[in-house]
């Protein structure tokens, strides 16, 4: 279950990225009509009014293609083998789940002309009841059905990958040979979706009140919500189960509703994007939003990591500084510059539990102090671009530099106890327990065959897989993975999650270390097929 829950959530993160890029154009786009650094300068210029249009168009379009693209994304990261046919069955059920609702709405008489807010006024409803009960339904592929946003992506996404994983090698008698293999998988959704869809027809109205009350329960939680969440943020990093939490505040009533130009808005950042589209956005309504987005994270993102890199740096021994240095400036700058933190927090999270309920809570007490100073920072990279783009060039009304002051702070909190915590406990953070053979330089040819000879060899690797920052295999035994050597293929740090799962921290480099492994397990597959072709 834990190994699903980690891959799910990875799964995710295809739609989020896609977003965050989204966000940064519409971030752009506001700088152009920010009467404090242009005035009016810009606003006759017909072209700058025309590009602001089209990126708020575009954007818009993305967001509300939200629910599919997690449909596709959790469709293609569950399954493991013929994805192109997963995601086209995947887009089959998305069609046919809401067209099932949408007949049984019919069939009570809702549609998209009874559940306007005209319509319901006139039924005798407050105009507050009539926009309510409008809010819970929407258009989805131009079928009318309950406004579910990602959830019902998921749900769907979660069902495709079932589908497919049970029957994408199902061989039919010779009669229907044709419909066997991949060829079944949109045809079963054909016949399963439709009950999928009845079932969340009559159960989603009472999860749709669940959401929404777990939602007013964190709005209602003030500050404190925030600094609720920012802790568990945080504390789930190991399990991959903070990308869950991530998406649950994002872009749904969790993290908060709201009505932006007559338009019902759910999730935090959903509502930050849509007010970036305003000319002139309420800025009590963004702050609300922000308090879970990244004016939470630059503190510790931003300052707080690094000063840790830097503290890790200065307790290594003299003798493996330099070795250690380009490692930690590496993680320090990406952490600095993208708001990518893991490679960091892998480095001390299993050998020290102290800083990592440290970590923690500063993040959660970050998101705290934000809200309650009022710092207004949206968007969901968390890095030094975000707090430009969307905190310094937006204005003092953000309040970026109570941000940055906070900041500050937390640089000097972190590399003090980080230093404290390391040489006092004497933990075998980044060069306190290396030797030099473990630090060899490997070249990226040799990568992915030190790497698979590191975790067993060929014929102990089931699956691969990876995440921004980790590679992630099953093996048939993990007892056998050989850490030091790892290590000297630039490994910061591995994972064990059970017997037949690990997980080996990478940072930036995991992509090049993915495809190196997977190279080489083909080349072990292609030179075992030519010898048993020989004998």
């Amino acid at each position: 279950m834990r190994t699903f829950i980690q891959k799910f959530g990875k799964s995710m993160m295809a739609p989020l990225s896609l977003i965050v890029a989204a966000g940064l154009l519409l971030g752009l786009a506001s700088l152009l009509t920010n009467q404090m650094i242009f005035g009016d300068a810009l606003s006759s210029i017909a072209f700058v009014d025309g590009f602001i249009n089209l990126v708020n168009k575009l954007a818009g379009q993305l967001f509300g293609l939200l629910p599919i693209l997690f449909c596709l994304s959790i469709a293609i990261g569950m399954t493991r083998e013929d994805k192109e046919t997963a995601a086209f069955a995947a887009v089959v059920g998305f069609a046919l789940f809401h067209a099932t609702i949408s007949f049984f709405l019919n069939l009570q008489g809702i549609t998209a002309d009874t559940t306007t807010v005209d319509a319901l006024a006139a039924s005798g409803l407050s105009v507050e009841e009539a926009t309510s009960q409008n809010a819970m339904y929407n258009t989805e592929l131009g079928i009318f059905t309950y406004r579910m946003s990602v959830f019902g992506g998921v749900i769907v996404g979660l069902w495709t990958a079932f589908v497919h994983n049970r029957f994408h090698r199902t061989q039919l008698p010779a009669a229907f040979s044709f419909f066997s293999g991949t060829r079944l998988v949109p045809i079963m959704m054909v016949l399963t979706v439709p009950f999928v869809g009845i079932v969340a027809y009559f159960a989603w109205p009472w999860f749709s009140l669940l959401i929404d009350a777990f939602g007013n329960l964190i709005q209602a939680a003030g500050a404190f919500g925030t600094f609720i969440y920012g802790f568990l943020e945080r504390l789930l990093i190991p399990t991959g189960l903070h990308h869950i939490l991530n998406q649950l505040i994002r872009f749904t009533p969790i993290g908060g509703s709201a009505t932006v130009a007559g338009e019902p808005v759910s999730g935090a950042l959903n509502i930050f994007n849509a007010l970036l589209m305003q000319s002139n956005p309420d800025m009590d309504l963004m702050r609300q939003a922000t308090r879970f987005l990244t004016q939470g994270t630059h503190p510790f993102m931003i300052f707080g990591l690094p000063a840790a890199c830097f503290a890790m740096y200065r307790t290594a021994l003299p003798e493996n500084r330099e070795k250690v240095k380009g490692m930690l400036l590496a993680a320090g700058v990406t952490s600095f510059v993208t708001g990518i933190t893991e490679p960091i927090e892998f480095s001390f999270i299993f050998i020290s539990p102290v800083l990592w309920v440290f970590h923690a809570c500063m993040a959660g007490l970050s998101f705290l102090i934000n809200t309650l100073l009022g710092v207004c920072i949206g968007n969901a990279g968390g890095g030094l671009i975000d707090l430009a783009l969307f905190g310094i060039l937006r204005g003092p009304q953000t309040l970026w530099y109570v941000n940055v002051i906070i900041g500050i702070v937390y640089a000097v909190v972190y590399y003090n106890v980080f230093k404290y915590v390391i040489t006092k406990k004497n933990l075998k953070t980044p060069g306190r327990d290396v030797d030099a053979e473990e630090l060899g330089d490997v070249s990226v040819g040799d990568m992915g065959l030190a790497i698979m000879e590191a975790v067993g060899g060929r014929k102990n690797i089931v699956d691969i897989d990876n995440c921004i920052s980790r590679l992630r295999l099953v093996l048939h035994d993990t007892s056998v993975v050989d850490e030091a050597a790892l290590k000297a293929t630039g490994s910061l740090g591995v994972i064990r999650v059970n017997d037949e799962n690990v997980q080996i921290v990478y940072g930036t480099k995991v992509e090049t270390a993915a495809h190196e492994l997977k190279d080489a397990v083909k080349a072990a597959d292609a030179a075992e097929r030519t010898i048993s072709a020989e004998a």
